[in-house]
């Protein structure tokens, strides 16, 4: 169990200055599809909306209520999305996904700004919340 000191290890000043610029946050108005995800664990939500052009992410918005590492995962998302293809978004959602497990490397650019989560390794209970923004859109890019 983690104590205080860890926790705000955790919660680095890099981590919460992402998470209080989370761009992308207006809602589009004619989306292709939008999904929204809850991590059951601890209630964070994130609901995205996407357009898609030829397999290619040409317009995206998101509401993001999360801890802020959930925020963290949806900010360098957001950061990067338009114009990125499903493949490339999944391969950053997979690259997330083991790094978090603890054996894989930090994401690929243009995902390696999710090194900041690194320290999250430890907390398999904010894993989830992490990985909703990623798990949200590459589901609304299969229903587009």
């Amino acid at each position: 169990m983690a104590n205080d000191q860890d926790l705000m290890k955790l919660y680095s000043g890099r981590i919460l200055a992402l998470a209080a610029a989370i761009p992308l946050t207006e809602r589009l108005e004619n989306p292709d599809a939008t999904v929204r995800k809850r991590s059951p664990l601890c209630g964070s939500t994130v609901e995205v909306d996407v357009q898609v052009k030829d397999n290619i992410i040409t317009g995206f918005g998101q509401d993001v209520k999360a801890c802020a590492l959930g925020q963290t995962s949806a900010s360098v998302l957001a950061a990067h999305v338009i114009g990125l293809s499903k493949e490339q978004i999944t391969l950053g959602h997979d690259q997330l996904l083991a790094m978090l497990k603890g054996d894989g490397p930090i994401p690929s650019a243009p995902f390696d700004d999710l090194e900041v989560l690194l320290p999250a390794r430890e907390y398999a209970n904010r894993h989830a919340s992490i990985m909703l923004a990623f798990d949200a859109t590459l589901e609304a890019m299969n229903q587009a």
